[in-house]
């Protein structure tokens, strides 16, 4: 919603990288009932992304994980993130910052087709430790979404638990967020998947995924190549209605500008999957989820998709 333990640029890499392959772009089929018909959103994406490794580089770290605490007794808690480090004052100061609360009644209902283009596809990635989270990273091309125009590739994804979104005042088990980076690296798109607990429906992402984080498990800055593609668009394949509004990345530095857009359908997950997420870092908290900030007057809009076109992955 960890653009460090979350999204930005300056918020995706890692001090002790192990590995170098260029992270990919991926292009999406979400194809909500707004979307461009999945041929169009490939090809306009396709014809704006560029594999270029320099560009990349904007998405490493520049700030250590061990550098912010999500215990709110420590002296580096979320209350404090802004005081840490001069750069990330955004974090105390910031008008735009998220998470925020979503509620049907408040957002204004948009009927504009063709504002977000989704066209995701299967790619190669690694799964990487990063002290406060786990996180997908791309290696080739997923594709992307197209929002208002603008193209952004998709960079990589991690999970939140609890959710940081609260939706009607009801914050779910887990969030998951897909950071997306425009191809001029200065503009910044996640789209983000609740869930709520389900007592035998696995969510088959996360199942994928988890004799891979069983490897790296306590083990921080650790990255494991994964032998098969991992599918962007599962997590996403049945959002047909979503929130979106202008934010910040939820961890530090806090940087504001972030186009966000959460998904209004939940998806299941087992408790079992979410404990093994959480296990697997080694911080000492109980959660890694930002608290609610304050909205000061951000509009949100509400969006209905249609049944969906072109070809989509399925199941939960």
């Amino acid at each position: 919603m960890a653009v460090s333990a979350m999204y930005a640029a300056a918020a995706l890499g890692r001090r002790n990288r192990t590995v170098t392959a260029a992270v990919a772009v991926l292009v999406v089929s979400l194809s909500l009932p707004l979307l461009f018909p999945f041929g169009a959103a490939a090809q306009e994406l396709g014809r704006r992304f560029r594999f270029t490794h320099a560009r990349t580089q904007h998405l490493h770290h520049h700030h250590e994980e061990g550098d912010f605490s999500y215990r709110r007794e420590d002296g580096n808690g979320p209350t404090r993130w802004g005081a840490v480090r001069r750069e990330w004052a955004a974090c105390s100061v910031g008008r735009l910052q998220s998470p925020i609360g979503l509620s049907d009644t408040v957002a204004a209902l948009v009927d504009s087709p063709g504002r977000l283009g989704r066209s995701y596809r299967p790619a190669a990635a690694s799964l990487v430790n990063r002290g406060h989270d786990i996180m997908v990273r791309f290696n080739s091309n997923p594709g992307g979404v197209v929002i208002d125009g603008v193209a952004y590739r998709l960079r990589q994804m991690h999970w939140h638990s609890p959710s940081e979104h609260a939706v009607n005042g009801r914050r779910y088990a887990l969030e998951l967020h897909m950071l997306h980076q425009s191809e001029a690296g200065n503009r910044y798109a996640v789209v983000a998947q609740l869930y709520k607990v389900s007592r035998t429906r696995r969510d088959r992402t996360i199942r994928r995924l988890e004799r891979y984080i069983r490897r790296i498990a306590r083990r921080e800055n650790h990255e494991e190549l994964i032998d098969e593609v991992v599918d962007p668009r599962r997590p996403v394949s049945r959002s047909t209605v979503y929130y979106r509004y202008t934010g910040s990345f939820t961890t530090p530095p806090c940087t504001e500008g972030v186009t966000w857009v959460v998904a209004h359908q939940v998806r299941r997950v087992t408790r079992r999957q979410i404990r093994l997420l959480r296990n697997a870092v080694n911080d000492g908290a109980r959660r890694n989820a930002r608290p609610l900030q304050e909205a000061n007057g951000r509009s949100v809009a509400f969006y209905y998709a249609s049944p969906a076109h072109g070809r989509r992955a399925t199941g939960d």
